[in-house]
Order: C-alpha cells, then structure tokens, then sequence
C-alpha cells in the first residue's frame, strides 16, 4: 500500500482568520476613501496578498506607485497581525482537532499548504503547531494557487507522492491547485461554490473517522 499524506489549508479550513483579513482591507479601504463589502471579500478567498492589494485598488479605482503599493502592503499586514495577535485554541474550527489527533495517531504525515505568510505565528497561538510535520506557506512559494505549487512542495516534503495526497480546502483556488497536482481534493464549505472538488463537506463535524479511515487505508 502507496504511503499517504493529508495537506490542510489554514484559513477557513483550520481557523476562520478570514474575518480578521475582512477588517485589516476594510479598514485600509476606508483609510484611502472608499467600502469594502463582505461580498467583495470573496474574491479574495485563496489568493495572495499582494494580488488582494491589486484587486482592492481596482475597486477603489486608485492608482499607487510602487512605493505606496509596498506601504500598503504592510501596514495591512500589521493591521491583520494586530488582530490574530489575540488569538487562542478557541478560534480552531469544531473537530478540526478531532481529525488531526486521529491522523497523528496513524503516524500519518501531515503539512499545511496556505498562502498565508503568517501561517506558523496563526499554528503557534492555537497551539496546533505540534501536530504540523511540515509547514508550506506564502513565504515558501513563488506562485499562487490554483497554481498546484504549495501542495507539491508539502507532497515532496512529505515524501508521498501527489497522488497519495488529501487536500482539505475552502476556496475555489484552492480545489483548483489540488485537482491540478492530482490530488484528493476535499472541500470544506459550500459545496455548490466548491463544486470541483472530490468530495464536499460544510464543515469538519459531517466528517467522521470512517471516511478518514477509507482514505487512509486503514
């Protein structure tokens, strides 16, 4: 039997830090004179930072030097670590823990594939870092899913072939960048916006152990 590894997105998946991202670009938006709508934030499920920053000047219809694209950049970022500085283990989405445990348990590797750049500070505060073989994050990739890249550096890391994969995710990216390395694509949420994905649940308490034991081989 082919070796297998689980691969966790973070935000949305793990913890809902999209909240905080929500009100750091809200409140950059208002700072340079314009809203942000909840619903304007969906674009912005699994995708860079800096792309985001993109997206938000063209909703605002503003143009930036390079310079003040760069200040913005970071002064959203400090706004956003503000918010996550607060964070505790009561911020892990129900049963996460429950599937982590298990798959540590089985001696199952286990990585996170995130675009987020504060990926390990996040795991740290919720105490979830331990159960992290690996950690594969924004500052570890040059492209951004659906680009496959994170999840192939954490199946290479992991030394379990794509195909041996399981990915957990919540963005339509993020399925992308799964079904593109070849992987098992499990989509937490909505499963008519993650339509693509090989299986779908709403959240982590649809999931029981059989299913993880199916996927495990165990």
């Amino acid at each position: 039997m082919q070796k297998v590894g689980f691969i966790f997105d973070l935000d949305g998946v793990i913890v809902d830090t999209a909240k905080y991202h929500y009100r750091a670009w809200k409140k950059l938006a208002n700072d340079l004179g314009f809203e942000f709508t909840e619903e304007q934030n969906e674009l912005f499920k699994g995708v860079s930072r800096k792309r985001c920053l993109e997206i938000l000047l063209d909703i605002g219809a503003i143009e930036a030097s390079q310079e003040q694209f760069d200040t913005w950049m970071v002064e959203k970022n400090l706004d956003y670590l503000a918010y996550i500085d607060a964070m505790d283990a009561s911020e892990i989405l129900p049963d996460v823990s429950k599937i982590l445990k298990f798959l540590e348990n089985q001696n199952i590797p286990i990585a996170l594939g995130s675009a987020s750049k504060n990926a390990r500070p996040i795991l740290e505060k919720v105490k979830l870092l331990p159960y992290f073989d690996f950690i594969v994050d924004g500052n570890s990739v040059t492209e951004a899913k659906p680009n496959p890249e994170v999840f192939l550096i954490a199946a290479q890391k992991m030394n379990v072939e794509p195909e041996c994969c399981i990915v957990f995710e919540d963005a339509v990216a993020g399925i992308g960048a799964a079904n593109n390395a070849k992987m098992t694509s499990i989509g937490i949420g909505d499963a008519d916006v993650l339509s693509e994905a090989d299986f779908n649940f709403r959240d982590f308490t649809e999931i029981d152990l059989e299913f993880i034991k199916e996927l495990v081989g165990v």
